[in-house]
């Protein structure tokens, strides 16, 4: 007889398999020795073990149905309980137990999320009807048909509830889409009334200005293509046929108007800086005017200069400050010099520029001979106080003495 921990032979041949219940036969073996037949009732139970460890492996890793992981379940059961093999059957039992488990745990998840996706449809098909209902009393007619259109396809998409609340979400969906397409196509039957009103007020637009493409009242004709402009946007769009012709027939108007202006406008800009060019010059003269040293030939000389500027026409309007501000700055150098000149030759401010000179020099004379005073008699204080009163003195006399000399004295 020959034996392993989970089954043995006997001398008949008969082998079997030890559970927790006792032992179990499970086959015979005549053609070789016991440990052959132990051997070959073994590889059967390893064959158990490898299948249950795919179907482990299939439940775990694949969307396998729980109607199909259980028939197989129930497959191998059988196989563990009727087979004939050699090994730890309990452990295999407890194995198909825990996957059966598993696989209930897995219906109980389908079953809730087939539950979650049916209250998400119900939830987005009512999102989509409320968004239609909203949809169906818009008037951005292009936007909301493009949009009324996707919720179609994205309602094809969904998936489909019970007949009853399908059905009801689908008839308000339905009817809000048809509200709109009513709506839609009303305004589109007024839209063509207004397009045709539209056409007859261009038509006037465009006679008027037409008419007005020959004038040479360039201010006040300018002005009316402005207002021109504005009725025509305040008009609306005409029908599609006619509003590109009227356009062009408008627009065409207005260019030779602004071509014939643009002319005279060009040629009056070549003028104008021909005159820029010419004041330039003037400008030029002008300046070499200073420094004034002969102020009674440089005051002779701009008057000249200023009578040619003035003789001048006009120059560009973004060059005017620049050019004149030359002319003012040479200008305004004169009028100083004339100021600083009569300051100079004027009798009574000479005398007082005189006057007010000797009392500082008197005063710092004396202020000197103080402080030689102080000094001798070693009052040194006294003497620094004198010098500061001394040095404030002494700066006024240099400043009187510089307005002295702007009169030659």
């Amino acid at each position: 007889m020959s034996s392993d921990p989970w089954g043995r032979v006997d001398e008949t041949g008969t082998v079997y398999v030890r559970t927790a219940e006792g032992e179990k036969e499970v086959g015979s073996w005549q053609a070789g020795s016991p440990e052959e037949a132990l051997a070959y009732f073994e590889r059967k139970y390893e064959g158990l073990v490898v299948e249950i460890g795919l179907l482990e492996n299939r439940v775990r890793t694949t969307d396998l149905a729980p109607k199909d992981a259980v028939a197989a379940i129930e497959h191998l059961r059988a196989a563990v309980t009727e087979g004939h093999a050699v090994g730890d059957l309990a452990a295999l039992d407890r194995r198909l137990d825990e996957l059966t488990a598993l696989v209930e745990a897995r219906r109980e998840e389908r079953k809730a999320a087939r539950a979650k996706q049916h209250e998400e449809a119900r939830t987005a098909k009512e999102q989509l009807v409320a968004e239609a209902e909203q949809l169906a009393e818009s008037e951005q007619w292009r936007s909301a048909g493009e949009r009324l259109r996707a919720l179609v396809d994205t309602w094809k998409g969904l998936p489909r509830l019970d007949r009853k609340a399908d059905d009801e979400l689908w008839h308000r969906f339905s009817h809000a889409r048809s509200v709109f397409s009513k709506r839609r196509k009303a305004h589109f039957a007024s839209l063509d009334a207004q397009r045709e009103e539209a056409r007859r007020t261009k038509e006037k637009l465009v006679a008027e200005a037409q008419e007005l493409s020959q004038s040479t009242d360039w201010g006040p004709t300018a002005a009316r293509y402005r207002e021109l402009m504005a009725e025509w946007k305040a008009a609306g769009r005409a029908q599609r046929e006619a509003e590109e012709d009227l356009w062009n027939r408008f627009r065409g108007a207005q260019d030779v108007f602004f071509a014939a202006r643009s002319a005279v406008f060009a040629e009056r800009d070549s003028e104008q800086r021909d005159n820029l060019a010419a004041k330039e010059e003037l400008a030029a003269e002008a300046e070499k005017l200073l420094p004034v040293t002969d102020l009674k030939a440089a005051r002779a000389a701009f008057r000249s200069i200023n009578e040619r500027w003035e003789a001048i026409g006009h120059v560009p309007r973004d060059a005017r400050a620049r050019i004149e501000g030359r002319l003012h700055a040479v200008e305004r150098a004169l009028q100083d010099a004339e100021e600083t000149e009569w300051r100079r030759t004027n009798p009574e401010a000479r005398a007082r520029a005189q006057g007010l000179t000797g009392q500082l020099q008197d005063a710092v004379d004396k202020l000197r001979g103080q402080i030689d005073a102080a000094g001798a008699a070693g009052n040194n204080a006294k003497a620094d106080k004198l010098a500061k009163e001394l040095e404030g003195r002494q700066a006024l006399l240099d400043q009187a003495l510089k307005g002295l000399q702007e009169f030659g004295g």
